[in-house]
C-alpha cells in the first residue's frame, strides 16, 4: 500500500457480507466513482477469492485490503490472497507485529486513550478509532491534544456530512461501509445510488 497516496485520498471503503456476483459492477463503480482504497473484511463468506478476484477486476485502479483480521491464520490467508493493507476491529498484537516487520500497512482498532496509544506503539499505520460514531468528532479533538503525533482513522458512523467535522477535528482517514454498500440496493443492483453515496465522500477532496 502507497501510504503517501492513500494520504491524498484518505477513505476506506468497507465491504462486509457481499456477494460474489456484485463484486464485478461494485468494483466498476468504486473505481469510476473516485474510491481508491477498499477492504474486504474475512468474515464475509469466500472472502479470500473475493480479495482475489476483486485484485484482478481493478487492475490497479483499487488497492484492495482486508478487514476484521483477528488472528494469524485470517493474515495469512488475507496476504496470499494479495490483500495490501490490514483492518481489524481491535489490537491483535502478533497480527500487528508481523505487518510492521513485513513493512504492510495495518490498522489496528482502539476507542480509549490507552488504547490508541498502544495501538500506536505497537506500529500502527493509523489507529483505527472504533466506534468514532458513538463519541463524535470532538472525541478526536480530545484524543489529539495529549497524543498529537498518532494518526487516527475514524470508522463506525462516519457520512459524507459529518466526514469533514472528524478531519477538522484531528482525523488523517476515515472509513465507510453499510451506509453506502446498502443491502437493498446491492439486492436490487442498485449501483447508482451506491456510486452517488460514493461521490459524495471522494468529491470533498481535491486530486
Amino acid at each position: 500500500m502507497d501510504i503517501a497516496r492513500f494520504k491524498k485520498l484518505p477513505i476506506i471503503g468497507i465491504l462486509r457480507g457481499i456477494e460474489k456476483e456484485a463484486l464485478g459492477p461494485l468494483v466498476e463503480t468504486m473505481a469510476s466513482s473516485g474510491l481508491e482504497t477498499v477492504e474486504v473484511t474475512m468474515n464475509t463468506k469466500g472472502a479470500a477469492s473475493l480479495i482475489k478476484e476483486a485484485v484482478k477486476l481493478s487492475r490497479g485502479r483499487l488497492t484492495i485490503g482486508a478487514g476484521t483480521v483477528l488472528d494469524m491464520g485470517s493474515l495469512k490467508t488475507a496476504l496470499d490472497s494479495g490483500a495490501e493493507f490490514i483492518v481489524m476491529p481491535v489490537v491483535v498484537e502478533d497480527v500487528v507485529a508481523h505487518c510492521v516487520k513485513q513493512r504492510i500497512a495495518v490498522f489496528p482498532g482502539a476507542l480509549t486513550a490507552q488504547e490508541v496509544y498502544n495501538a500506536w506503539k505497537a506500529g500502527a499505520t493509523m489507529v483505527k478509532v472504533f466506534p468514532a460514531g458513538v463519541f463524535g468528532p470532538a472525541y478526536f479533538r480530545e484524543l489529539k491534544a495529549p497524543l498529537n503525533d498518532v494518526e487516527l482513522l475514524a470508522c463506525g458512523g462516519v457520512t459524507a456530512e459529518n466526514m469533514k467535522d472528524y478531519f477538522a477535528n484531528g482525523a488523517s482517514a476515515a472509513a465507510f461501509g453499510a451506509s453506502v454498500f446498502k443491502k437493498e440496493w446491492l439486492a436490487k443492483g442498485d449501483y447508482a445510488h451506491i456510486a452517488h453515496s460514493i461521490k459524495a465522500f471522494t468529491g470533498q477532496f481535491n486530486k
